[in-house]
């Protein structure tokens, strides 16, 4: 039977962790807004870049007077968001994993730098290896009808959803090795649930991708599935068990 001075701590408990997440998601904004502020020095030429693979074939237009404003910070977003990931992915490792000991916490800090690379690596493929492929199936299928005459607004956001999500699943690799350095997955649980994970990055390369041919699926489950297997590696070298606190409690109460 709960009292209410176990209420209380536990509605406090519920407010200290309300007011941390509170916290972590303004400074991963805040990062986020630096990041968009310097990648605006770079997005034209970053637009130009993302033009590329409609090569003659598709021509894009804008269609609202305010539309290639917003297209060229939506672009200044894309490369914020890849400044600002070292600061993202800390603040939401540092909720996740509460009470990190010293050892742990500089773990993370080598963590960091390897979440921005491959997030970046992620940003950079879907958009220079996969958009290509994607653009080129689209433009295509039934080309001897239709026109490929894209508004610049559809066509950044489409850019804009595809490589940002292939950048946040290159990320697999750094989330489970710092996840088995503090002992929640072990390599022995990755390697057993092999079949799952095949699933999972299946639906995952269907929904990334948007168009329904097995080829564009099988280009980004490619990649996706070497991060597996590179995750398990890793895996096995940083993980540590987690101490039984249980158990230990247990000895405690009955040697006194």
């Amino acid at each position: 039977m709960s009292t209410p001075e176990a209420d209380n701590e536990l509605r406090m408990t519920i407010i200290e962790h309300l007011l941390e997440l509170r916290d972590r998601l303004v400074k991963a904004s805040i990062a986020l807004v630096v990041g968009i502020f310097v990648g605006v020095f770079f997005a034209r030429r970053f637009l130009e870049l993302l033009l590329l693979p409609l090569g003659q074939a598709g021509k894009v237009q804008s269609l609202r007077p305010a539309e290639n404003i917003m297209v060229f910070f939506r672009v200044a977003l894309i490369l914020g968001a890849v400044l600002a990931m070292p600061v993202i992915f800390y603040q939401i490792m540092a909720f996740i994993a509460p009470g990190l000991t010293k050892e742990e916490k500089r773990a993370l800090m080598y963590v960091v730098p390897a979440a921005t690379l491959l997030f970046a690596l992620g940003v950079g493929f879907g958009a220079f290896v996969m958009l290509p492929f994607t653009l080129g199936y689209l433009q295509a299928f039934l080309a001897d009808l239709i026109e490929p005459n894209y508004s610049i607004d559809y066509y950044i956001g489409f850019v804009t959803n595809f490589t940002l999500a292939i950048g946040a699943a290159f990320e697999t690799p750094v989330a489970i090795g710092f996840l088995a350095r503090l002992g929640f997955l072990s390599p022995q649980t990755l390697l057993k649930a092999w079949r799952y994970a095949i699933v999972i990055i299946a639906i995952l390369a269907a929904v990334i991708t948007p168009t329904p041919d097995p080829f564009n699926m099988m280009l980004v489950m490619t990649p996706l599935l070497l991060l597996y297997g590179v995750s398990i590696g890793i895996a096995r070298i940083v993980y540590r068990p987690r101490p039984d606190f249980s158990a230990s409690e247990t000895a405690t109460t009955s040697a006194s």
